[in-house]
């Protein structure tokens, strides 16, 4: 399209042509081609400034940036090129994307999640409940880019929550498949790095809060204080009053606010009670405005009831009805990863959970123990990319509440994998007790929990894997614990089938 700097509000100065045809947003100078606009994005190791250039070379038609020397004299070399100057890099790439495309989230349903556990899962539950009601609903987060009907391939920026230009490029793919609403996470990073700047969200979601990301904020402070700003661009809310961040965004929430709780003496709009974890899922008591409804969910446990309560929540705010809502509760679709249950090797139940903080891995082992089992065999992990000091949490959650556990690492980034190791075995009152055991790698972590299991146990393969990958010094190296698990028994069959050869 055309772009005219001259007419955007938050471009403060440009140089040469005000007038571009731009084809793309790039912010990677390798990523730049004919055409494109490129930001010169200050990170934390790195400065686009100094790539511009390279931006330049690969085809970059507009260069955007903050620093006014550079820009200036850069416009002086490129005459044929155009330049502009920002005060604010990443406000101006979020407010670009949506005038580039045509403000796509103004043509669709936005529903933002955050909260420190559980905004996978509501953002899978929110999607599968609205898409099965009649309202066809994409979602966005660390499980991949999804329309409502199929994955979209899309190559992410980040783990959650993407940068704002492919923020905006996802919502316009979604409103061209005929998409009436989206649901994403929303991660305090996010929020702090204005990647969902400019948007109204339809409705936004708090989960819960627990202390995370404090490599990045430094403080619990900071950290709630990013989450809270998510509702000063809602119209909407549904907020867990069973937390504390949740109990204050209903003083500060301004706009239409429907709250859940698992407390029926608390007052929320949503209370759900009487709660009975069974093999096939949790039946439990809804009740609304004083009145009882018997719900039988798919989900599992009581922490699944709490995100299945917010995606009601949100279900209301949109309009639909609860005698629409109820029926479709038992086949809310569970997302990948989150207590993903697969049975069908040797009478064991491996439950995938990537929980990957105390409280997610506490409610994780509270509610996989109601299961019927003999051992409960339990890895956690140390994450690489993640604060140190959470490390020792882990292990003190995980001991004396499974019989067996393995502690490794994921996505070690640049530590040194024995490191990330040592600090979880820090939790710990008994390191070196025999149930106790170590990996210095995600796949033989799986592969040591399977070892220790027999028939009828359960194994716990928690922590932060995501998009498939193990992030190893800035690479993605590929994984996946499901064909882990499935290699196994194959390989495990073979040597049974071969032993019983040779018996006869």
């Amino acid at each position: 399209m055309l772009i005219h700097l001259n007419e955007l509000m938050f471009i403060t100065a440009y140089y040469n042509d005000p007038v571009k045809q731009v084809t793309h947003i790039s912010y990677d100078s390798r990523q730049a081609a004919k055409d494109s606009v490129f930001f010169c994005m200050k990170g934390e190791n790195t400065n686009g400034h100094d790539h511009l250039e390279e931006a330049i070379a690969n085809g970059a038609s507009v260069i955007i940036g903050t620093e006014e020397d550079v820009i200036k004299s850069a416009a002086a070399r490129f005459q044929d090129r155009s330049f502009a100057i920002v005060t604010d890099d990443r406000e101006a790439l979020a407010r670009f994307a949506i005038h580039f495309y045509q403000q796509p989230d103004h043509k669709i349903k936005t529903i933002g999640v955050t909260g420190t556990n559980g905004k996978t899962t509501v953002a899978a539950f929110v999607k599968s409940l609205l898409t099965q009601c009649g309202i066809r609903t994409g979602s966005i987060g660390t499980n991949g880019i999804f329309s409502s009907q199929e994955e979209i391939v899309y190559k992410k920026s980040t783990p959650t929550t993407p940068e704002a230009s492919d923020l905006h490029a996802i919502f316009h793919e979604l409103v061209k498949r005929q998409d009436e609403a989206v649901v994403m996470e929303v991660s305090s990073i996010a929020i702090d790095q204005k990647r969902v700047a400019g948007i109204s969200f339809d409705t936004a979601i708090h989960t819960n809060i627990s202390a995370e990301h404090l490599e990045y904020h430094k403080t619990f402070a900071h950290y709630k204080e990013a989450k809270m700003k998510l509702f000063d661009q809602a119209d909407t809310a549904v907020v867990n009053i069973d937390d504390e961040m949740g109990r204050e965004l209903t003083e500060r929430f301004e706009g239409d606010l429907i709250t859940y709780s698992l407390d029926r003496h608390s007052g929320a709009d949503l209370i759900a009670d009487n709660c009975h974890v069974a093999e096939e899922g949790t039946m439990f008591e809804l009740i609304v405005n004083g009145q009882s409804y018997l719900v039988n969910s798919s989900v599992y446990g009581n922490y699944n009831v709490h995100n299945l309560l917010s995606a009601i929540g949100t279900a209301l705010h949109h309009g639909l009805q609860l005698d629409q809502v109820i029926p479709v509760l038992k086949s809310i679709e569970n997302p990948k990863g989150r207590f993903q249950v697969i049975e069908k090797y040797g009478g064991r139940k491996i439950i995938i959970d990537y929980a990957h903080t105390p409280v997610a891995l506490n409610s994780l082992l509270n509610e996989a123990k109601k299961l019927p089992h003999n051992k409960c065999i339990a890895m956690i992990a140390g994450i690489g990319i993640r604060d140190f000091n959470k490390m020792p949490k882990m292990a003190e959650t995980a001991e004396g509440h499974a019989d067996n556990i393995v502690v490794t690492v994921d996505h070690p980034g640049d530590h040194d994998p024995q490191k990330v190791v040592d600090q979880v075995m820090t939790g710990f009152n008994n390191p070196y007790h025999k149930s106790i055991s170590t990996s210095l790698t995600r796949k033989e972590g799986v592969l040591k929990a399977l070892a220790q299991s027999e028939e009828g146990d359960i194994i716990l393969l928690t922590s932060g894997c995501i998009n498939g990958a193990q992030i190893i010094k800035g690479e993605y190296i590929p994984h996946s614990d499901e064909e882990i698990i499935k290699d196994y028994f194959k390989r495990l069959q073979k040597t049974e089938s071969h032993g019983i050869e040779q018996c006869k």
